[in-house]
């Protein structure tokens, strides 16, 4: 398999010139588990780990490799395991904060082209979770594509992709059944050689089976819904890339209830860009949408123009960037703290 298959462009290769690569090879992160990788070489898969200068100088979770990142690693001698030295810059990455209280930028994808948003065309489906998706997707500087999954079972595919249509603008949209076909063709036509896609979508939404559907294969596990509420149990407990048989790479993802934002209020306004639109035209610059006079949004929503779940959807993920933003300044100050203490400690050990 060679480095171009795998997605190393010109972006990449420029930042290869200022490496020291004597007896090292370029791979791409296929699978990570707890800090143990796999890498895919030219020479083949290895297991691989950072090194411990790497540890070193990694002060948060984005400092270490993802799925999908390309890294410089040294090959261990007559083992197929390999040390990593260097970390690519990211030309993209799909991002959210990770689970629970901890504050910090969990990634989710790095380096892919296209992202596809999953959802299944049942009781599980919400445009309000879509909407959340597409801001962090507008985010990781890869183009959206929403993709309806299980038309087979569903009597009014055309409902859904009308309301899909309604709060994804621009944004293509294509409706597929694994079991039928439909739909599967328009995918592969997007993923080309050298390209590199990620499955994004909450549990049940069909993801793995689309992944062997465009694999040929049966080989990522498949796991049915739950028939009172059409809602899917965790099939793919780990993000792990493939390589397609176009020699496009598709990284699949465990299906996630809730993607909590991290820092991407810039996308917020390409999210909702009606609403956008419709705040320039407010009496007032500073108009917060609620109860100023001749607000020109709160008219769109008296009106019917707008819905008012998707006005109360823009507040709530307004909030909640303002609150990650201000923690985690409050977070990168200390972690800063942290590290020049670090450095200080190793600057006297050596004296």
């Amino acid at each position: 398999m060679n480095l171009q298959q795998l997605g190393f462009t010109e972006f990449f290769e420029q930042q290869y010139q200022s490496y020291e690569t004597n007896n090292k090879l370029v791979g791409r992160v296929m699978l990570e588990h707890k800090h143990s990788y796999r890498v895919m070489t030219e020479e083949g898969e290895l297991l691989a780990s950072v090194s411990g200068n790497f540890a070193f100088h990694a002060f948060s979770r984005k400092d270490y490799p993802a799925v999908g990142d390309f890294v410089l690693v040294e090959k261990m001698q007559g083992e197929a395991r390999a040390i990593i030295h260097e970390l690519f810059e990211r030309k993209s990455k799909f991002t959210r904060k990770m689970a629970g209280n901890e504050i910090d930028e969990q990634i989710v994808a790095a380096n892919v082209d296209i992202v596809f948003l999953v959802m299944s065309v049942n009781a599980d489906f919400n445009v309000r979770r879509l909407e959340r998706y597409l801001v962090a997707a507008w985010d990781s500087s890869a183009t959206p594509v929403i993709v309806l999954t299980k038309a087979d079972i569903c009597d009014d595919v055309e409902h859904y992709k009308k309301e899909v249509e309604a709060i994804a603008f621009g944004v293509e949209i294509v409706v597929v059944s694994a079991v039928s076909g439909q739909g599967i063709d328009e995918l592969q036509a997007l993923l080309r050689e050298g390209k590199t896609a990620a499955l994004l979508g909450s549990s049940g939404a069909g993801k793995s089976t689309l992944t062997n559907a465009l694999l040929l294969s049966e080989q990522m596990k498949v796991s049915h819904i739950r028939e009172d509420d059409a809602k899917g149990r965790h099939t793919t407990t780990h993000r792990e890339l493939v390589v397609l048989a176009s020699g496009a790479c598709l990284i699949d993802t465990p299906g996630m209830r809730e993607l909590q934002l991290w820092d991407q209020s810039d996308s917020l306004a390409t999210s909702f860009s009606d609403i956008e639109a419709l705040a320039k035209e407010c009496r007032f610059r500073d108009c917060t949408h609620k109860k100023e006079p001749q607000c020109v949004v709160q008219q769109a929503v008296a009106s019917g123009e707008l819905e008012q779940a998707r006005l109360t959807s823009y507040f709530k993920l307004q909030r909640e960037l303002l609150y990650i933003e201000k923690k985690a300044n409050t977070d990168a100050l200390l972690a800063e703290k942290r590290k020049w203490k670090q450095v200080s400690k190793q600057v006297k050990k050596m004296k």
